[in-house]
């Protein structure tokens, strides 16, 4: 028995699953997950002594790769500091400018302590300021786990089969109206269909939790001018898309100004946190400004805010973006290569840095075409590049991560490994 067996036994005993996220335990591609003892640039060790290329990057925020100098000196020199106050801190004041300068729609920010947090916040924002009760989310967008919007959830969701979670109050899942993502007719006879009670339009405009789905041409258009037209407030969740598929994240990229954005991965450098904000008038509808109440005791914690403040200055040299899609390019490249000379149907959905093999001869436009996928063979093929010393998301409802740590030899060796887990997956 291994190291990572033993502790696997052991924490199922403790810990639902064994593991404290459901995805990590292995159930969507089979097999027993490995503990991880450290990680370094693009690599990730298990406690057995195993070494991983990894393309998981806890998913999404590690951008700069595991223990990047700049994140790791800042997190010491903050730590040595003190590690949370409950009062306010200059490093908040500094990360809330950086992101207003980044995204010009968040012309005012709150700092909380999650995704999850951030999307439930901005969805009460929108509550607050329109008086309605309705939101619409899209089939396979997640969105975190708060209850109203575990209602055709993607990622655990997809990957267990269960779309929709027990506990959810079926008076407040009614209120969460779901409509399939690219689909704008749909969010058209939505809105007509409940005039006037639609506060908010949430869709993560790059969806990355049901496998990577790119918008469809004039889908984020189009779902901003329903909004306006309709009086419903447009989120964006960019907890995945935030500073990986641009500077200003995918509303820079496609050029469509949300009313509030969801922040969180890459803005916290792998510690905890999240945020969400958007016009000043909006925004100020918040506590104690307004009545819109939201509080945290380590929102804007110090060593999460030193960590993403890090992180946020590497992103902004020149060229950063354009070495991430390049190097995003070329694993799309490789991996297409490998599956065509195993001849193994695949589709290889990629925005920048993050991208999804579907193991499918379709078009995946929708978490209805993504789930047409063939999880028996992702399920191998994961396997398979794990033995191949390569680490990926353990459901083929995830996105894959590139990162600034990723070189040449990291690529080289996931392209070797590809090809041969290719032909095990046929």
């Amino acid at each position: 028995m291994t190291s990572s067996d033993a502790l696997f036994e052991q924490a199922q005993r403790l810990m639902p699953g064994g593991v404290n996220s459901p995805v990590r335990a292995f159930r969507g591609v089979g097999g027993r997950p490995f503990f991880v003892a450290h990680a370094e640039g693009a690599r990730i060790t298990d406690v057995d002594g195993r070494s991983y290329v990894d393309f998981l990057g806890s998913w999404g925020p590690l951008i700069l790769g595991h223990a990047a100098g700049p994140v790791v000196e800042a997190v010491t020199e903050a730590v040595r500091r003190g590690t949370s106050y409950g009062a306010p801190t200059p490093g908040e004041v500094e990360m809330a400018a950086l992101i207003g300068r980044a995204v010009p729609s968040m012309e005012m920010v709150r700092l909380v302590s999650s995704g999850t947090e951030a999307s439930m916040s901005a969805i009460r924002v929108a509550r607050g300021a329109t008086g309605r009760d309705a939101i619409i989310k899209f089939d396979g967008c997640y969105h975190g786990h708060a209850d109203s919007l575990l209602v055709k959830a993607g990622s655990g969701g997809a990957t267990f089969g269960v779309p929709d979670s027990l506990g959810v109050p079926p008076a407040l899942a009614a209120l969460t109206l779901t409509v399939p993502f690219n689909d704008l007719d749909a969010v058209r006879r939505t809105l007509e269909t409940h005039a006037g009670q639609v506060a908010a339009i949430i869709v993560e405009p790059v969806a990355g939790n049901m496998g990577v789905v790119p918008p469809a041409s004039g889908f984020l258009p189009g779902l901003r001018d329903l909004a306006t037209q309709h009086g419903a407030l447009l989120i964006f969740d960019e907890v995945i898309t935030g500073f990986r598929v641009a500077w200003g994240g995918a509303q820079a990229r496609y050029g469509v100004r949300p009313d509030l954005t969801c922040l969180g991965k890459i803005i916290g450098g792998g510690l905890p946190v999240g945020a969400y904000g958007g016009a000043r008038a909006l925004m100020e509808r918040v506590a104690p400004l307004g009545a819109v109440y939201q509080a945290g005791t380590l929102s804007g914690n110090p060593l999460a805010v030193a960590a993403g403040l890090a992180t946020l200055r590497a992103l902004e040299r020149p060229g950063t973006y354009e070495r991430l899609e390049e190097q995003g390019a070329r694993v799309e490249r490789d991996v297409t290569a490998a599956a065509a000379a195993a001849g193994v149907p695949v589709r290889v959905n990629r925005v920048g840095s993050m991208l999804t093999v579907f193991f499918t001869d379709q078009p995946v436009t929708d978490y209805a075409s993504a789930k047409r996928a063939d999880t028996a063979r992702y399920a191998r093929y994961f396997h398979a590049m794990l033995e191949g010393g390569v680490f990926l998301a353990p459901s083929q409802f995830e996105a894959a991560f590139v990162s600034l740590a990723h070189g040449d030899d990291d690529l080289a060796a996931a392209a070797r490994a590809c090809r041969h887990a290719m032909l095990r997956a046929k």
